[in-house]
Protein backbone atom coordinates (compact mmCIF):
# COMPACT_ATOMS: atom_id res chain seq x y z
CA UNK A 1 0.00 0.00 0.00
CA UNK A 2 1.27 3.31 -0.99
CA UNK A 3 -0.46 6.23 1.17
CA UNK A 4 0.04 9.50 -0.28
CA UNK A 5 -0.29 13.11 1.07
CA UNK A 6 -0.83 15.35 -1.85
CA UNK A 7 -2.74 18.97 -2.80
CA UNK A 8 -6.46 18.45 -4.15
CA UNK A 9 -4.93 19.70 -7.58
CA UNK A 10 -2.25 17.31 -7.17
CA UNK A 11 -4.45 14.25 -6.55
CA UNK A 12 -6.88 15.22 -9.33
CA UNK A 13 -3.82 14.36 -11.65
CA UNK A 14 -2.43 11.62 -9.95
CA UNK A 15 -5.77 10.02 -10.07
CA UNK A 16 -5.99 10.72 -13.51
CA UNK A 17 -2.52 9.44 -14.48
CA UNK A 18 -3.11 6.05 -12.64
CA UNK A 19 -6.50 5.58 -14.63
CA UNK A 20 -4.45 5.98 -17.75
CA UNK A 21 -2.69 2.87 -16.96
CA UNK A 22 -5.59 0.73 -15.86
CA UNK A 23 -4.77 1.01 -12.24
CA UNK A 24 -7.74 -0.84 -10.04
CA UNK A 25 -8.56 2.42 -7.78
CA UNK A 26 -11.65 0.26 -6.13
CA UNK A 27 -9.55 -0.36 -3.31
CA UNK A 28 -10.99 0.94 -0.01
CA UNK A 29 -7.26 1.02 1.08
CA UNK A 30 -5.94 4.51 0.37
CA UNK A 31 -4.55 4.21 -3.12
CA UNK A 32 -3.67 0.60 -2.82
CA UNK A 33 -1.89 -0.21 -6.41
CA UNK A 34 -2.89 -2.78 -8.09
CA UNK A 35 -1.32 -3.03 -11.91
CA UNK A 36 -3.68 -4.77 -14.21
CA UNK A 37 -1.87 -4.05 -17.27
CA UNK A 38 0.35 -7.52 -17.73
CA UNK A 39 1.43 -7.14 -21.75
CA UNK A 40 4.81 -6.81 -22.61
CA UNK A 41 4.03 -3.42 -24.94
CA UNK A 42 1.53 -2.17 -22.82
CA UNK A 43 2.86 -2.53 -19.60
CA UNK A 44 6.23 -0.84 -20.34
CA UNK A 45 4.22 1.99 -21.43
CA UNK A 46 1.96 2.02 -18.56
CA UNK A 47 4.74 1.26 -16.15
CA UNK A 48 6.81 4.43 -17.82
CA UNK A 49 3.36 6.64 -17.43
CA UNK A 50 2.92 4.91 -13.33
CA UNK A 51 6.65 6.03 -12.63
CA UNK A 52 5.58 9.48 -13.87
CA UNK A 53 2.67 9.60 -11.15
CA UNK A 54 4.95 8.14 -8.68
CA UNK A 55 7.37 10.86 -9.42
CA UNK A 56 4.53 13.55 -9.24
CA UNK A 57 3.92 12.07 -5.52
CA UNK A 58 7.62 12.71 -4.45
CA UNK A 59 7.78 8.82 -4.23
CA UNK A 60 11.04 7.09 -3.92
CA UNK A 61 14.35 8.44 -3.81
CA UNK A 62 17.45 5.81 -5.22
CA UNK A 63 20.80 5.77 -3.24
CA UNK A 64 24.04 4.42 -5.06
CA UNK A 65 26.37 2.64 -2.72
CA UNK A 66 23.77 3.15 -0.14
CA UNK A 67 24.85 -0.11 1.73
CA UNK A 68 28.40 1.44 2.58
CA UNK A 69 29.29 3.73 5.50
CA UNK A 70 28.06 6.71 4.42
CA UNK A 71 25.32 5.32 2.06
CA UNK A 72 23.39 3.21 5.30
CA UNK A 73 23.35 6.87 6.99
CA UNK A 74 21.91 8.66 4.39
CA UNK A 75 19.26 5.43 3.66
CA UNK A 76 18.51 5.79 7.50
CA UNK A 77 17.79 9.29 7.47
CA UNK A 78 15.76 9.37 4.88
CA UNK A 79 13.67 6.49 5.61
CA UNK A 80 13.14 8.05 9.55
CA UNK A 81 11.79 11.30 7.47
CA UNK A 82 9.23 9.57 5.66
CA UNK A 83 10.78 9.03 2.14
CA UNK A 84 10.79 5.80 0.26
CA UNK A 85 14.37 4.49 -0.32
CA UNK A 86 16.00 2.27 -2.58
CA UNK A 87 19.29 1.16 -2.29
CA UNK A 88 21.85 -0.29 -5.57
CA UNK A 89 24.83 -1.87 -4.18
CA UNK A 90 27.45 -3.93 -5.64
CA UNK A 91 28.50 -5.43 -1.98
CA UNK A 92 32.13 -4.35 -2.54
CA UNK A 93 32.25 -2.97 0.53
CA UNK A 94 29.02 -2.73 1.39
CA UNK A 95 26.99 -4.30 3.99
CA UNK A 96 23.19 -5.29 3.60
CA UNK A 97 23.04 -5.47 7.32
CA UNK A 98 23.28 -1.84 7.65
CA UNK A 99 19.93 -1.00 5.69
CA UNK A 100 16.47 -0.86 7.93
CA UNK A 101 13.76 -3.47 6.45
CA UNK A 102 11.99 -0.67 4.65
CA UNK A 103 15.02 -0.17 2.32
CA UNK A 104 15.06 -2.43 -0.86
CA UNK A 105 18.42 -3.43 -1.69
CA UNK A 106 19.06 -4.19 -5.05
CA UNK A 107 22.51 -5.86 -5.85
CA UNK A 108 24.50 -4.61 -8.87
CA UNK A 109 26.55 -2.16 -10.69
CA UNK A 110 25.49 1.85 -10.81
CA UNK A 111 27.17 1.52 -14.42
CA UNK A 112 24.96 -1.16 -15.77
CA UNK A 113 22.70 0.47 -17.95
CA UNK A 114 19.95 -2.09 -18.07
CA UNK A 115 19.94 -2.55 -14.25
CA UNK A 116 19.54 1.16 -14.39
CA UNK A 117 16.41 1.51 -16.36
CA UNK A 118 14.92 -1.24 -14.92
CA UNK A 119 15.53 -0.11 -11.40
CA UNK A 120 14.55 3.88 -12.31
CA UNK A 121 11.16 2.76 -13.93
CA UNK A 122 10.31 -0.46 -11.72
CA UNK A 123 10.64 1.51 -8.16
CA UNK A 124 9.26 4.86 -9.79
CA UNK A 125 12.42 6.71 -8.74
CA UNK A 126 11.92 10.39 -8.36
CA UNK A 127 15.55 11.18 -7.34
CA UNK A 128 18.51 9.78 -6.76
CA UNK A 129 21.79 10.37 -4.59
CA UNK A 130 25.12 9.11 -6.09
CA UNK A 131 27.52 7.88 -3.24
CA UNK A 132 28.49 4.84 -5.09
CA UNK A 133 32.41 5.29 -6.56
CA UNK A 134 35.85 4.59 -5.89
CA UNK A 135 37.73 6.81 -3.15
CA UNK A 136 41.27 6.06 -2.13
CA UNK A 137 43.67 8.86 -2.69
CA UNK A 138 46.55 6.57 -2.81
CA UNK A 139 44.70 3.52 -5.28
CA UNK A 140 43.63 6.30 -7.66
CA UNK A 141 47.72 7.64 -8.10
CA UNK A 142 48.28 3.53 -8.58
CA UNK A 143 45.29 2.98 -10.89
CA UNK A 144 44.22 6.28 -12.27
CA UNK A 145 42.18 4.67 -15.21
CA UNK A 146 40.34 2.88 -13.04
CA UNK A 147 39.35 5.69 -11.16
CA UNK A 148 38.21 7.67 -14.72
CA UNK A 149 36.52 4.71 -15.38
CA UNK A 150 34.57 4.59 -12.09
CA UNK A 151 33.98 7.63 -11.46
CA UNK A 152 33.60 9.37 -14.38
CA UNK A 153 32.66 6.84 -17.28
CA UNK A 154 30.39 5.25 -14.57
CA UNK A 155 28.28 8.73 -13.29
CA UNK A 156 27.86 9.30 -17.41
CA UNK A 157 26.16 5.67 -17.69
CA UNK A 158 24.05 6.63 -14.42
CA UNK A 159 22.53 10.29 -15.62
CA UNK A 160 22.46 9.02 -19.19
CA UNK A 161 19.39 6.56 -17.43
CA UNK A 162 18.43 9.29 -15.05
CA UNK A 163 17.65 11.44 -17.82
CA UNK A 164 15.90 8.83 -19.93
CA UNK A 165 13.61 7.64 -17.34
CA UNK A 166 12.52 11.53 -17.06
CA UNK A 167 13.76 11.46 -12.94
CA UNK A 168 14.08 15.21 -11.99
CA UNK A 169 16.26 15.19 -9.28
CA UNK A 170 20.03 14.44 -8.39
CA UNK A 171 22.63 14.81 -5.46
CA UNK A 172 26.24 14.06 -6.06
CA UNK A 173 28.84 13.02 -3.58
CA UNK A 174 31.55 15.22 -4.04
CA UNK A 175 34.95 15.63 -1.58
CA UNK A 176 36.76 18.26 -0.69
CA UNK A 177 39.82 16.82 -2.23
CA UNK A 178 38.32 18.93 -5.61
CA UNK A 179 40.17 21.86 -3.62
CA UNK A 180 43.61 20.34 -3.40
CA UNK A 181 45.56 22.25 -1.14
CA UNK A 182 44.57 25.96 -0.57
CA UNK A 183 46.36 28.01 0.97
CA UNK A 184 43.26 30.21 2.77
CA UNK A 185 41.67 29.91 6.45
CA UNK A 186 38.62 28.81 5.34
CA UNK A 187 37.17 26.88 1.91
CA UNK A 188 34.25 28.63 0.27
CA UNK A 189 32.95 26.94 -2.49
CA UNK A 190 34.42 29.64 -4.40
CA UNK A 191 38.26 28.80 -3.71
CA UNK A 192 39.78 27.45 -6.77
CA UNK A 193 39.80 23.82 -6.69
CA UNK A 194 42.87 22.91 -8.00
CA UNK A 195 43.18 18.91 -6.85
CA UNK A 196 46.15 16.86 -6.99
CA UNK A 197 45.45 13.51 -7.36
CA UNK A 198 43.20 11.68 -9.79
CA UNK A 199 40.41 10.81 -6.89
CA UNK A 200 40.23 14.59 -6.63
CA UNK A 201 40.24 14.92 -10.27
CA UNK A 202 37.46 12.36 -10.74
CA UNK A 203 35.18 14.53 -8.16
CA UNK A 204 35.87 17.66 -10.04
CA UNK A 205 34.53 15.93 -13.47
CA UNK A 206 31.25 15.07 -12.15
CA UNK A 207 30.67 17.68 -10.93
CA UNK A 208 31.23 19.25 -13.75
CA UNK A 209 29.08 16.53 -15.64
CA UNK A 210 26.69 16.55 -13.28
CA UNK A 211 26.02 20.66 -13.87
CA UNK A 212 26.32 20.51 -17.28
CA UNK A 213 23.36 17.48 -17.66
CA UNK A 214 21.22 19.50 -15.31
CA UNK A 215 21.09 22.60 -17.77
CA UNK A 216 21.02 20.97 -20.97
CA UNK A 217 18.00 18.45 -19.45
CA UNK A 218 16.20 20.55 -16.46
CA UNK A 219 17.28 18.86 -13.70
CA UNK A 220 17.56 19.67 -10.19
CA UNK A 221 20.96 18.94 -8.84
CA UNK A 222 23.12 19.09 -5.63
CA UNK A 223 27.25 18.85 -5.70
CA UNK A 224 28.17 17.71 -1.53
CA UNK A 225 31.91 18.39 -1.30
CA UNK A 226 32.30 16.23 2.68
CA UNK A 227 35.31 17.13 4.60
CA UNK A 228 36.75 14.74 6.92
CA UNK A 229 34.03 11.87 8.28
CA UNK A 230 33.95 10.15 11.25
CA UNK A 231 31.37 9.03 13.86
CA UNK A 232 28.69 6.19 13.69
CA UNK A 233 24.73 7.13 14.50
CA UNK A 234 24.98 3.39 15.91
CA UNK A 235 27.79 0.85 16.39
CA UNK A 236 26.37 -1.71 13.70
CA UNK A 237 27.14 1.05 11.05
CA UNK A 238 30.38 2.00 11.90
CA UNK A 239 33.37 2.84 8.86
CA UNK A 240 34.63 -0.84 8.85
CA UNK A 241 37.72 0.22 6.34
CA UNK A 242 40.82 1.50 8.06
CA UNK A 243 41.27 4.19 5.41
CA UNK A 244 40.47 7.47 7.20
CA UNK A 245 42.79 9.13 10.19
CA UNK A 246 40.17 7.83 13.00
CA UNK A 247 39.95 3.85 12.07
CA UNK A 248 43.51 4.16 11.10
CA UNK A 249 44.45 5.64 14.82
CA UNK A 250 42.13 2.97 16.16
CA UNK A 251 43.86 -0.24 14.68
CA UNK A 252 47.29 0.89 15.55
CA UNK A 253 46.09 1.00 19.32
CA UNK A 254 44.37 -2.39 18.89
CA UNK A 255 47.63 -3.70 17.91
CA UNK A 256 49.71 -2.24 20.92
CA UNK A 257 51.52 0.44 18.94
CA UNK A 258 51.11 4.18 19.07
CA UNK A 259 49.25 6.90 16.90
CA UNK A 260 50.99 8.14 14.37
CA UNK A 261 51.06 11.49 13.31
CA UNK A 262 52.44 12.74 9.92
CA UNK A 263 54.96 16.23 10.54
CA UNK A 264 55.04 18.00 13.66
CA UNK A 265 56.10 21.11 12.02
CA UNK A 266 53.39 22.73 9.80
CA UNK A 267 52.78 26.51 10.77
CA UNK A 268 49.86 26.14 13.04
CA UNK A 269 49.55 25.85 16.48
CA UNK A 270 50.95 22.83 17.82
CA UNK A 271 52.87 21.72 14.57
CA UNK A 272 50.56 18.94 13.50
CA UNK A 273 47.86 19.20 10.08
CA UNK A 274 44.27 21.04 10.70
CA UNK A 275 41.11 19.46 9.56
CA UNK A 276 37.64 19.61 9.36
CA UNK A 277 35.61 16.67 10.87
CA UNK A 278 31.89 16.14 10.65
CA UNK A 279 30.13 13.48 12.11
CA UNK A 280 28.62 11.16 9.73
CA UNK A 281 25.14 11.29 11.25
CA UNK A 282 25.42 15.26 10.80
CA UNK A 283 26.60 14.41 7.14
CA UNK A 284 23.27 12.32 6.35
CA UNK A 285 21.33 14.58 8.03
CA UNK A 286 23.00 17.63 5.18
CA UNK A 287 21.84 14.86 2.50
CA UNK A 288 18.47 14.99 3.67
CA UNK A 289 17.87 18.86 4.04
CA UNK A 290 19.01 18.68 0.16
CA UNK A 291 16.98 16.18 -1.11
CA UNK A 292 13.57 18.50 0.36
CA UNK A 293 15.49 21.78 -1.13
CA UNK A 294 15.54 19.56 -4.38
CA UNK A 295 11.92 18.43 -4.07
CA UNK A 296 10.42 22.00 -3.64
CA UNK A 297 12.75 23.38 -6.44
CA UNK A 298 12.80 23.49 -10.24
CA UNK A 299 15.76 23.22 -12.44
CA UNK A 300 18.82 24.80 -10.79
CA UNK A 301 22.14 23.54 -9.23
CA UNK A 302 23.80 23.57 -5.51
CA UNK A 303 27.19 23.72 -4.42
CA UNK A 304 27.65 23.23 -0.54
CA UNK A 305 30.69 22.42 1.47
CA UNK A 306 29.58 20.03 4.00
CA UNK A 307 31.73 20.92 7.14
CA UNK A 308 31.87 21.94 10.77
CA UNK A 309 33.47 24.39 10.20
CA UNK A 310 36.06 24.48 12.63
CA UNK A 311 39.50 23.38 12.49
CA UNK A 312 41.08 20.19 15.10
CA UNK A 313 44.52 19.55 14.85
CA UNK A 314 45.65 16.15 14.86
CA UNK A 315 47.17 16.15 17.68
CA UNK A 316 44.49 17.20 19.19
CA UNK A 317 42.36 14.37 17.60
CA UNK A 318 45.18 11.83 18.86
CA UNK A 319 44.78 13.16 22.01
CA UNK A 320 40.61 12.90 22.01
CA UNK A 321 41.07 9.08 20.71
CA UNK A 322 43.46 8.75 23.65
CA UNK A 323 41.01 9.48 26.53
CA UNK A 324 38.33 7.70 24.45
CA UNK A 325 40.13 4.60 24.75
CA UNK A 326 42.11 4.84 27.68
CA UNK A 327 45.16 4.13 25.73
CA UNK A 328 47.98 5.97 27.05
CA UNK A 329 50.31 5.59 24.21
CA UNK A 330 51.83 8.71 23.25
CA UNK A 331 51.31 9.59 19.03
CA UNK A 332 54.40 9.09 17.48
CA UNK A 333 55.39 11.29 14.68
CA UNK A 334 56.83 10.60 11.59
CA UNK A 335 58.17 12.58 8.46
CA UNK A 336 55.19 14.40 6.00
CA UNK A 337 53.17 12.61 3.95
CA UNK A 338 53.66 14.59 0.44
CA UNK A 339 50.28 16.51 -0.43
CA UNK A 340 48.68 17.27 3.22
CA UNK A 341 47.81 20.79 3.24
CA UNK A 342 48.62 22.72 6.75
CA UNK A 343 45.06 23.57 7.20
CA UNK A 344 41.99 22.25 5.15
CA UNK A 345 38.65 23.83 7.32
CA UNK A 346 35.09 24.13 5.61
CA UNK A 347 33.53 28.00 5.38
CA UNK A 348 29.70 26.42 5.91
CA UNK A 349 27.99 29.69 5.75
CA UNK A 350 26.52 28.57 2.43
CA UNK A 351 24.78 25.61 3.59
CA UNK A 352 23.67 27.09 6.77
CA UNK A 353 22.06 30.02 4.51
CA UNK A 354 20.69 28.19 1.93
CA UNK A 355 19.13 25.13 3.92
CA UNK A 356 19.55 26.12 7.74
CA UNK A 357 21.22 23.29 8.67
CA UNK A 358 24.57 23.07 11.03
CA UNK A 359 26.40 20.38 12.02
CA UNK A 360 25.55 19.34 15.98
CA UNK A 361 27.44 16.53 16.98
CA UNK A 362 31.02 17.20 18.37
CA UNK A 363 34.48 15.89 17.77
CA UNK A 364 34.24 13.77 20.63
CA UNK A 365 30.98 12.73 20.07
CA UNK A 366 32.65 11.38 16.61
CA UNK A 367 35.27 9.32 18.58
CA UNK A 368 33.32 7.72 20.98
CA UNK A 369 30.84 6.41 18.39
CA UNK A 370 33.56 5.18 16.03
CA UNK A 371 34.89 3.50 19.09
CA UNK A 372 32.06 2.12 19.72
CA UNK A 373 31.25 0.24 16.44
CA UNK A 374 35.14 -0.29 16.00
CA UNK A 375 34.80 -2.79 19.34
CA UNK A 376 31.74 -4.01 18.07
CA UNK A 377 33.20 -4.85 15.08
CA UNK A 378 36.69 -6.09 16.75
CA UNK A 379 35.64 -7.76 19.93
CA UNK A 380 38.94 -7.68 22.07
CA UNK A 381 39.79 -4.34 21.05
CA UNK A 382 40.51 -2.39 24.04
CA UNK A 383 44.14 -1.53 24.18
Amino acid sequence: MCRLRLSDERKTEFTTRLRAVRVDLRSRAPFAIIIIDRGPGPQTRGAGRLSEAFRLAGMTWLITGGAGYIGAHVARAMVAAGERVVVLDDRSSGIAERLPDAVTLVEGSASDRALLDRVLAGHAVSGVVHLAAKKQVGESVEKPLLYYRKNVGGLAVLLEAVVAAGVRRFLFSSSAAVYGVPDVDLITEETPCLPINPYGETKLTGEWLVRATGKAHGLSTACLRYFNVAGAAAPELADTGVFNIVPMMFERLTHGEAPRIFGDDYPTPDGTCIRDYIHVADLAEAHLAVARRLDETGAGDLTLNVGRGEGVSVRELADVIGEVTGSDLKPVVEPRRAGDAPKAVASAARITGELGWTARRSVREMVESAWEGWCLHHPGARP
